[in-house]
């Protein structure tokens, strides 16, 4: 046997067991790498050494065995005694020739129209450092609406032209750079861009060649038998004659497009290629490139879709980057660089901004080209017509854009745009089921397209449907973007019912549909739309979402005014809109998962319903939300309003929506979505259970989430709630930054959960607080692992440990406070060992102190600081203010500047028989909640959280009001008074 095979028993490569996750699941995924039946066979290849006949890769060969990049012919000199060109000389051929490929960017078409010079127009992409975790199982423009929200982010930007470049602190190679990003999202551009940099010398010098080798061209030489040295032979002729050492030179392959793979890689395989002189399939040869057996040295670039990035193993993976396409400042760069009339591009984005659908969809440069071409002809003076404001309207008016443009006049005599519209269609929505986005000559034919008359076609075929002439020749086609592909679907399937009421569903074997719509007859365009409403539903990877919302919206006279312009038949049929907009509210109602209900709520948007949504608003501006019970379907459009806002919530608060009618846990559970796209989660104080636990642990470790930091502090999590959350913090998916646990009963078993996740997943969290609880030993030793220079945390607090610390509720930060002499009022008495005072008629002869109140008023001796909680009990008629304060608040006079909540140095809370009111900075604050029987007042301060709650304390405790602001000094309990009125401090220093 070769010795660059391995035996039957021996893996590819060391240390790699198992191939990539299984898929159980049966639905498409939008990823085409099933069918190639369709797919035409490449012509022979007559290159050098390689056999038509070759069926393994045990071919003898007579080249000499060497682990170099060797691409040659057989002879050395040729007949006239001249030598092989050396690298300049292959180079100053070879660069200009990838210049002239990619120096153009065709937004929308390939081969035909205008190009664009990439360097005009080119903005650079928001690209970050990602990990290769679990598959989202959303639709991508659902990944794509998370994404908007995670801009603001802290995640280090890498430029195209650094991806293989380390970022500061990380010293290891970086061979294999595995790029993901949504369909249309710059992948590609940012492949294109990286090369074109290098063949004009700007960039990436290092590199002495790049070969360029799209996925999709690679199918088209799945059956073939040869070598790598042919391989690149017959891509790059002009590298024929020269032989290269990787020794002594750099070679990047980029292999664009890993979701449009249809090769069958296979890392498991028992196959073990180490000579490029070695013939084999075309998958051995990548694989073997991949995983670093063929040509160790070589850089490798991947790009891929999502649903396929677990393709590769982790193993062969030393970088991961995802392309999260224009934040916000780059949409309008694009804007303003596309369209050189500056008034209309800033009308356009104005425009944009308005509809927040709209706008988080320009993350996708397709979709701003997409704006741009219809915008900047409807918001000129030739234009006339109602704006989109939907996706749905958006898209229909590219459609008739597009078919507006004539190129072939003879050609349109014989085929109309709305034959071609038709076919174009079933292509869409056969190719849509089958989750293909590429597809090949036979998919035309069966649609009844010809592909010569296709590639002629005016400006429908070039600007929509694409055909790509590769390197290698082979014709491949695809819609320019998964969505048009998915509006066209949503046409056909449309018009297959108003104008023959067909159901295109029953027509496709492989449909998830047929099952439910076989022999099924429609009475009404809205029964099809509700069949079509539950199977979307029913997809576990909502690869329905976006099809089902252009499929309503066509449904609208509104759009159907709009189709006419486009087609001579739109077909009738009964509709009534609101039975599907009741429909889709009943889903609602049932409660289906969060992520499904925001999808319906797009749905109801393209219908034009904002009912739900308003009267949520109402309930947000009116500050009601708290105190009103909600519904089911109302908490979705809670979810649904937030997310959707024109304001990003980076930070998101629960306890604005906590109130007497929803427990913590509830309301968390009903927000979840809302708490996976922010930054920034704060749950301090809530009463959070375990219970809550389990799904911020699915939270955290969510493949689109944005979450960077998470306080949980003063929550009773127990060692079982930090467990279920550590099993979050070990996924590769978990992003998190700092997590805030302080007060929350952990154990020294809990802190050892903690430990073992950082472990597992020692690169992202940066700050833990885990204060005022009982870590005994395990503190220890995460202050040792503190010390692993593999470990990213930089800041771990333990401290103000101890056994009783592990306490339910705010009694675990008891502190024991006295009250202070020097600065009581002379009509305030002192007893129980300064624990209590009592507000008097008389004066009492104390001596003079510069610290003495005038008013009457008393400061304790003790300062707070970090967290602590103190209970007072009072009494009176007229009521009690019980505050803190700094302590360089002035003592003479009775001015505002002196008493407790008329100045910026203290805050107070006027507690009576029947109301509370909040005092700080002389505004003061009706409460609306209602004092009960109890004259028991709680007290928390969270120091360096700037955190100061009031509390009721009878068998329960029920907050009063909590202030969130900036501490810049050490506070002082303190207590103003009225005749009569007495305060005694409850806690007892044994507690302690």
């Amino acid at each position: 046997m070769d010795k660059t095979q391995t035996s039957g028993d021996e893996d590819l490569f060391l240390g790699y067991s198992s191939v990539h996750k299984k898929r159980s699941e049966p639905e498409p995924s939008h990823v085409s790498m099933k069918s190639d039946a369709s797919m035409i066979q490449p012509i022979k290849l007559n290159s050098g050494d390689t056999q038509p006949g070759l069926s393994s890769v045990q071919q003898k060969r007579s080249d000499p065995e060497s682990n170099c990049l060797s691409m040659k012919r057989h002879v050395t000199v040729g007949q006239s005694g001249e030598t092989r060109p050396d690298l300049s000389q292959v180079l100053n051929t070879f660069r200009p020739n990838l210049m002239k490929k990619f120096e153009c960017l065709y937004e929308g078409t390939v081969m035909q129209g205008n190009p664009t010079l990439l360097k005009e127009i080119y903005t650079e992409l928001y690209i970050t450092e990602s990990e290769n975790g679990e598959i989202s199982n959303e639709h991508e423009v659902r990944q794509i609406e998370t994404q908007s929200r995670g801009a603001a982010t802290e995640d280090t930007v890498i430029k195209c032209n650094d991806i293989f470049r380390p970022l500061p602190g990380q010293d290891k190679p970086i061979r294999t750079v595995l790029t993901k990003g949504v369909a249309g999202i710059g992948k590609t551009v940012s492949m294109q861009k990286f090369i074109l940099d290098w063949a004009e010398g700007k960039e990436n010098q290092d590199v002495q060649l790049i070969f360029p080798l799209p996925l999709r061209e690679l199918n088209l030489m799945k059956d073939k038998t040869l070598s790598l040295s042919d391989l690149l032979n017959f891509f790059f002729p002009e590298i024929k004659e020269l032989e290269i050492s990787v020794e002594k030179y750099k070679v990047l392959f980029i292999f664009d497009g890993l979701d449009e793979c249809r090769l069958s890689l296979d890392f498991k395989r028992k196959v073990k290629l180490c000579k490029i002189s070695k013939s084999a399939s075309v998958d051995v040869l990548l694989t073997n490139l991949i995983v670093g057996n063929l040509l160790p040295s070589a850089l490798i670039w991947i790009t891929s879709r999502p649903a396929a990035a677990d393709l590769i193993p982790s193993e062969c993976v030393h970088r991961v980057t995802e392309v999260r396409g224009f934040n916000d400042p780059q949409k309008e760069e694009y804007f303003r660089k596309r369209i050189s009339d500056q008034s209309v591009s800033n009308r356009i984005i104005s425009h944009l901004k308005s509809s927040r659908s709209l706008f988080n969809m320009c993350h996708i440069p397709v979709f701003c080209w997409i704006s741009a071409a219809v915008l900047e002809k409807m918001l000129s003076q030739a234009e006339s017509g109602e704006i989109p404001r939907t996706l749905t309207q958006m898209y229909t008016h590219f459609l008739i854009l597009q078919t507006n443009i004539k190129h072939q006049k003879d050609y349109e005599k014989k085929v109309t745009d709305e034959d071609m519209i038709l076919k174009l269609g079933k292509l869409a929505f056969q190719q849509l089921v089958k989750g293909n986005l590429i597809f090949y000559e036979e998919d035309l034919r069966e649609c009844g397209i010809d592909v010569k008359e296709a590639s002629v076609y005016s400006g429908l075929c070039t600007q929509i449907f694409r055909e790509e002439l590769g390197l290698y020749q082979g014709k491949v086609f695809c819609f320019i973007h998964l969505s048009l592909q998915e509006h066209l679907a949503a046409l056909y399937a449309h018009l297959s019912f108003t104008i023959n009421n067909i159901n295109v569903f029953d027509q496709t074997k492989q449909s998830l549909l047929s099952k439910i719509f076989k022999q099924k007859k429609y009475n009404s365009l809205s029964e099809l739309n509700q069949r079509v409403v539950d199977e979307a539903l029913q997809s576990k990877n909502g690869h329905l979402d976006l099809f089902l919302r252009f499929l309503l919206g066509l449904s609208l006279e509104s759009n159907q005014t709009l189709l006419r312009k486009l087609l001579t038949r739109t077909g009738s049929c009964s509709y009534k809109k609101e039975e599907t907009v009741q429909y889709i509210k009943q889903k609602i109602r049932e409660n289906c998962c969060p992520e499904k209900s925001i999808n319906l709520f797009h749905c109801l948007n393209e219908l034009g319903d904002d009912s739900l949504m308003l009267e949520i608003q109402h309930y947000l501006k009116s500050g009601e939300i708290k105190e009103t019970k909600l519904s089911s379907s109302q908490w979705s459009a809670l979810v649904y309003v937030l997310l959707t806002s024109e304001q990003k919530m980076d930070v998101f608060d629960l306890k604005q929506f906590i109130g007497a009618q929803h427990t913590a846990d509830k309301v968390l559970q009903n927000l979840l979505p809302v708490v996976k796209e922010s930054r920034s989660v704060q749950l301090c104080g809530c009463n959070l259970t375990a219970q809550s636990c389990e799904s911020l642990s699915s939270a955290i470790q969510s493949s689109n989430s944005v979450l960077r930091e998470l306080d949980l502090s003063n929550n009773d999590l127990k060692d079982s709630g930090v467990k279920l959350l550590s099993d979050g913090l070990k996924s590769p998916n978990c992003q998190l930054e700092i997590l805030r646990l302080s007060g929350c009963m952990v154990t020294e078993k809990g802190c050892r959960y903690v430990s073992s996740a950082l472990s597992s997943n020692p690169s992202h969290l940066r700050e833990l607080d885990l204060s005022y609880n009982y870590p005994g030993d395990s503190g220890v030793k995460l202050r040792i692992q503190l010390e692993d220079p593999n470990c990213s945390l930089d800041k771990l607090n333990v401290d103000h440990g101890g056994e009783y610390r592990v306490t339910a509720g705010l009694q675990k930060w008891a502190c024991f406070l006295t009250l202070d002499p020097n600065t009581t009022n002379t009509q305030l008495i002192l007893s129980e060992e300064n624990r209590k005072v009592t507000c008097v008629r008389e004066d009492q002869s104390y001596p003079d102190h510069p610290d003495r109140f005038d008013a009457h008023q008393v400061l304790c001796s003790e300062s707070v600081c970090g967290c602590c909680y103190w209970e007072i009990e009072w009494s009176g008629d007229y009521g009690v203010h019980v505050s803190v304060s700094y302590k360089s608040i002035r003592r003479k006079g009775w001015g505002d500047e002196c008493v407790f909540g008329r100045n910026d140095q203290s805050w107070s809370l006027f507690c009576s028989a029947d109301r509370y009111s909040f005092i700080h900075s002389d505004i003061e604050t009706c409460l609306p909640v209602k004092p009960i029987s109890s004259s028991r007042i709680g007290v928390y301060v969270d120091h360096s959280a700037g955190t100061l709650s009031f509390y009721s304390v009878s068998d329960t405790t029920s907050l009063i009001h909590t202030v969130q602001t900036t501490f810049t000094q050490l506070l002082y309990p303190g207590f103003g008074f009225n005749i009569g009125s007495s305060v005694k401090l409850l806690m007892n220093q044994n507690r302690l």
